[in-house]
C-alpha cells in the first residue's frame, strides 16, 4: 500500500445501482483508491456476485463490511468503525429508497436516518477530503419554474420520497459548515444509455411495459396536454459527471443539478416509446387529476402498477438550472446523451425481462407436470 492511497467508502453497495456505478467508476478512474462497502448481511451473496465480475486487481481493492447504513455505528463493530473512521478520505452516500410508493416510515429510517448515521462517521474521521451526498433533483418537491442548485426550498412534497430526500439533503447543507461537501442532484434517473443495464423498473419503465402489454391497436391517452418537460437522465452519465465533479476540488461546498439540458416534453417521450414499442402514438389527453381514470381505460385497468406520484411529476413544469455543473464539466466530454438515443435500449430492456419471466413461468409449469406429485 501506498503513502498516496485513497480510501473511499461507498453506501448503499450492491442494492443500489447508484452505487454499484460509483464503485466500478472510482476502480476504473482511481487506480490508487482502495474501496470499503457497508453492505448489509442479506445482500452479501449479491455483492459477492458483483464484486466477482470485476477484474482480479480490481477485486483486492475492495473491502466489504458487514453491517447496515441506517444501524448506530453503520452496523459495525466498536474496531471497525474506528478503523474506518481513521482511515476513511472519500465518502460517498448512495444508500437511499427511491420507490415512490414506499412506506413513509422506511423512507425515513433510510433516507433520513441513515444520512445522520453515515453525516457521524464523517464528522469522527480524522482525514476526511470530501463527504458526497448523492441527493435528488426531487428535493424541489412540488416546487413550479425555475429551481437553482443553490436553492433549498420548502414548497410542499407529493410523496415520502422527495420529503425525506429534502430533510437529508438539508442535513447535509448543516453539516457543510464542518465538512467539506459536495452534493450531487441527479433528476429522474433511466438505465445506461448504452446497455440498458437498471436495477428496477419505475417511472418511465412503468409506461414502456404498460404499452407492450396493452392491445396492440390501443392509443394511450396522455396526462394533461403533454406540454411539460420530463427530466430523464440515464445513470451512465450521472455517475460519470457526478463523480467527475466529485473529484474537482471547486466542488466542494456546492450543489449540482445532474439533467439533460434539453428535456423533451412528456408527449415527445409518449410519442418516442410508442415508436420503438411498435404502439399507435398518443391520442387525447387526460387530466393528471384523473389517474383512476386513466386506469380504468379498457385494456388499462389492469396496470394500477402506474403510480399516480409519476404521474404527478409529469403534471409539474420545472426546470433545472445547471450553471455550477456546466462549468466543472466543460472541457471534460462529459454530456448528457439525447432521449432519442436511448428510448430503444430502454424498451430492449423491459422486453427481455418480458421474455425473461415468461420463460421462467413455463418452466414452472413444465416442472410442475414432470413432478407426479404436482400433477
Amino acid at each position: 500500500m501506498t503513502e498516496n492511497t485513497t480510501h473511499t467508502l461507498i453506501t448503499g453497495f450492491p442494492s443500489s445501482l447508484l452505487a454499484v456505478c460509483t464503485l466500478r467508476n472510482v476502480l476504473r478512474k482511481e487506480k490508487h483508491t482502495r474501496v470499503v462497502c457497508v453492505v448489509h448481511e442479506k445482500f452479501r451473496a449479491r455483492a459477492q456476485a458483483i464484486l466477482a465480475e470485476l477484474d482480479k486487481s480490481d477485486r483486492q481493492r475492495v473491502e466489504v463490511l458487514e453491517g447496515d447504513t441506517v444501524s448506530m455505528d453503520l452496523g459495525l463493530s466498536g474496531k471497525e468503525f474506528r478503523t474506518l473512521s481513521e482511515t476513511v478520505n472519500v465518502i460517498h452516500h448512495c444508500a437511499a429508497v427511491t420507490y415512490l410508493g414506499v412506506d413513509r416510515r422506511i423512507a425515513e429510517q433510510v433516507n433520513v436516518g441513515g444520512t445522520r448515521e453515515v453525516l457521524e462517521l464523517a464528522e469522527s474521521a480524522q482525514n476526511l477530503v470530501r463527504f458526497v451526498h448523492w441527493s435528488s433533483a426531487l428535493v424541489s418537491g412540488a416546487r413550479r419554474g425555475f429551481v437553482l442548485e443553490e436553492e433549498l426550498e420548502q414548497s410542499g412534497f407529493r410523496n415520502a420520497i422527495e420529503e425525506t430526500r429534502f430533510r437529508a439533503e438539508r442535513l447535509v447543507r448543516a453539516a457543510a459548515k464542518r465538512l467539506p461537501t459536495t452534493i450531487l442532484r441527479p433528476s429522474i434517473t433511466v438505465g445506461d444509455s448504452s446497455t440498458g443495464e437498471i436495477d428496477r423498473f419505475e417511472g418511465p419503465y412503468l409506461l414502456i411495459q404498460l404499452m407492450l402489454s396493452s392491445p396492440g391497436d390501443l392509443r394511450m391517452p396522455l396526462p394533461d396536454r403533454g406540454n411539460i418537460p420530463l427530466h430523464l437522465v440515464p445513470i451512465d452519465y450521472v455517475v460519470d459527471a457526478g463523480c467527475t465533479i466529485a473529484r474537482d476540488p471547486r466542488s466542494i461546498g456546492k450543489t449540482f443539478h445532474l439533467v439533460d439540458p434539453k428535456p423533451l416534453t412528456a408527449k415527445r417521450v409518449f410519442e418516442i416509446i410508442a415508436t420503438e414499442a411498435g404502439r399507435p402514438l398518443p391520442r387525447g389527453s387526460l387530466p393528471t387529476t384523473l389517474t383512476a381514470a386513466l386506469l380504468r381505460t379498457p385494456g388499462l385497468d389492469r396496470f394500477t402498477s402506474l403510480p399516480r406520484a409519476f404521474l404527478e411529476q409529469l403534471g409539474t413544469e420545472v426546470a433545472y438550472d445547471a450553471r455550477n455543473t456546466n462549468e466543472l464539466l466543460a472541457d471534460t466530454g462529459i454530456t448528457c446523451p439525447p432521449f432519442e438515443s436511448y428510448a430503444r435500449i430502454m424498451v430492449a430492456s423491459v422486453r427481455q425481462r418480458q421474455a425473461e419471466k415468461k420463460a421462467r413461468d413455463l418452466e414452472e409449469v413444465y416442472d410442475a407436470y414432470d413432478d407426479p406429485l404436482e400433477v
